[in-house]
């Protein structure tokens, strides 16, 4: 992935331009953490770009930036800029391309994201980056306040990367946020749960969600029940005992894994209809809502006789022909029946037994 970016920073020079490897990529370069894509800073314009990579995707807004994917690597190519104005402390509307590498490094967030690597794998530190690496500190680039109410963002970009690198926020950060965290308000509960995403799939979640709760997030996020979150392992697990599928978007796929959860708490997550009903995934998140081990939960829903009707040795035509009847509702009320017995360990699962006990039990009801 290297050798591919720093051949395309050396295509751009070769045009006359300027180009740097800059912000996320060269921080976990530095971290030895992997990175997916790559961010290139430039004081080539979109346009100019575009000439050099054909392929290359125009946004719809132009902020300045153009997306090129080389040998499936995708590299966002921004032009130095000067961000004037920002709408509903959030988007730059008016920017302003300029030909100065620190004035485009100065706009951004953090001095860990403003670290940038030439051509020859040089790394560049013009803010101090380097230095607050090795601190493991989150410092903005110049007035935190002014970064924070610019663009309300960089509040939980600064409790996610604390949270990610294990990092301390430095105390003007913190100050800052104390100061501007109601402009949260403002900010679209999409982004918000992007960036919270992150933070409860960090290894070092638990120390996010202090972060959060000692920033006093939690109630500018609406986030009412985070001291009540006690598994850390499992995402939709922290969403669901949050409770607030009403304002933060999820798929229906998962509203509904967070209603079977709701469902599940109050019930015996070892009782085998239970774990019938409900499955070993639903049964294992609530069941360490309440501290019982997933190990025990795995055990006694593997220990089931059945995990789907699909699984009880008889079929729907057997039971039919044992009975003398054509299809119906009954069929419903018997499975019901054969699964409640199965699970209660009255009933063995082999046909014979199976047929035995439905002539036995339905041939004067149906």
């Amino acid at each position: 992935m290297l050798k591919t970016a720093l051949k395309l920073l050396e295509k751009i020079e070769e045009h006359g331009f300027k180009a740097y490897l800059v912000g996320g990529y060269v921080r976990d370069y530095l971290l030895n953490i992997d990175s997916s894509d790559i961010d290139v800073t430039t004081n080539a314009t979109p346009m100019d770009i575009k000439a050099i990579f054909q392929e290359a995707a125009l946004p719809h807004e132009d902020y300045g930036s153009i997306t090129v994917m080389i040998k499936n690597v995708r590299f966002e190519i921004t032009t130095f800029r000067r961000e004037i104005t920002y709408y509903n402390n959030r988007k730059p509307i008016e920017i302003e391309y300029i030909d100065d590498l620190l004035e485009d490094l100065k706009r951004r967030d953090f001095t860990i994201n403003t670290l940038c690597m030439n051509k020859k794998g040089e790394v560049l530190d013009l803010l101090n980056g380097k230095q607050d690496i090795e601190d493991k500190v989150i410092r903005t680039v110049g007035n935190s306040y002014l970064k924070f109410s610019e663009d309300t963002l960089r509040i939980l970009r600064a409790v996610r990367f604390a949270t990610n690198l294990n990092f301390e926020l430095s105390n003007e950060v913190k100050h800052a946020i104390l100061a501007t965290k109601h402009l949260l308000k403002n900010l679209s509960y999409e982004r918000k749960r992007q960036e919270l995403d992150k933070i409860f799939t960090s290894k070092y979640v638990k120390r996010g969600i202090s972060l959060l709760q000692e920033l006093g997030l939690d109630k500018e996020l609406e986030l009412t029940k985070l001291s009540q979150v006690t598994i850390y392992d499992d995402l939709i697990g922290i969403w669901a005992i949050l409770d607030v599928s009403d304002r933060y978007p999820f798929t229906v796929n998962e509203k509904e894994l967070m209603r079977k959860i709701h469902e599940a708490i109050p019930l015996n997550n070892l009782d085998p209809q239970v774990l019938y009903q409900y499955g070993l995934y639903v049964n294992s998140i609530a069941g360490s809502t309440k501290g019982i081990d997933k190990k025990e939960i795995t055990k006694a829903y593997n220990a089931l006789p059945i995990h789907s009707r699909s699984d009880i040795d008889i079929t729907s035509q057997e039971i039919m022909t044992a009975l003398n009847q054509k299809p119906g509702p009954f069929l419903r009320k018997v499975y019901k029946d054969l699964i409640k017995q199965l699970l209660m360990g009255k009933l063995s699962n082999q046909k014979e037994s199976l047929l035995h006990y439905c002539i036995q039990t339905y041939k004067e009801i149906v």
